[in-house]
């Protein structure tokens, strides 16, 4: 109890000398300083970028950034170009004036392309690839032993808005426009100007 009387004001007199301002400036800063650095593990990367920090980045050779995107904290993105002694020519990009949301995570043996303005938000998931296929004949096999298989590249066309916590499978085309809601699981090609949510997503609406 006696503890707890000091708190207070003790916190009062560290906000005098440090408040929430200057710890955003200082965050500021540092995320310029950490968006010049890993720009260079990039293929290409644009002008005007604000990356937060990768808690994973493997592949970045294979990886091309356009200008003003956001990219938030806790990313993590897996290219692969091998994997027990399989080979790919895996390709990720991502287009101008577009955000990644804090916490997503990418996949890519084959290919993710990400148009101009997209938006994507918190704990998104998107992949081009699992590990093995649906066959009887696999399942006895231990799952980071599975080949790993792609049914065709991602591809998010522009101006595209994904909610959070959204699931975006191998081989799917979302069209330019789209809304989807938070939560959805896209296993199919998605046309433009929808409106998609659930699992496995649903049409709920075109928007004319």
């Amino acid at each position: 109890m006696k503890r707890s009387i000091f708190i207070r004001p003790l916190s009062a007199l560290y906000h005098c000398l440090v408040n929430y301002r200057m710890i955003e400036r200082w965050n500021h800063l540092k995320r310029k300083f950490y968006t010049a650095w890993i720009s260079h593990e990039f293929a290409s990367c644009g002008s005007n970028n604000d990356i937060g920090s990768f808690t994973l980045l493997r592949g970045g050779k294979y990886i091309s950034l356009g200008s003003n995107l956001y990219i938030g904290e806790g990313v993590v993105w897996e290219v692969y170009d091998t994997f027990l002694g399989q080979t790919f020519t895996p390709s990720l990009t991502i287009g101008d004036d577009s955000s990644f949301g804090d916490s997503g995570h990418i996949t890519c043996v084959n290919g993710v392309h990400i148009g101009k303005g997209v938006r994507i938000g918190r704990k998104v998931f998107i992949t081009d690839n699992s590990h093995g296929a649906s066959e009887r004949a696999m399942l006895d096999t231990p799952a980071n032993l599975r080949p790993i298989v792609s049914k065709g590249p991602v591809v998010i066309e522009d101006n595209v808005w994904i909610g959070e916590m959204v699931c975006i499978m191998p081989g799917v085309t979302i069209g330019r426009g789209t809304i989807v809601g938070a939560n959805a699981v896209v296993t199919h090609d998605v046309p433009p100007y929808t409106l998609v949510a659930g699992n496995p997503a649903r049409i709920i609406k075109q928007i004319d």
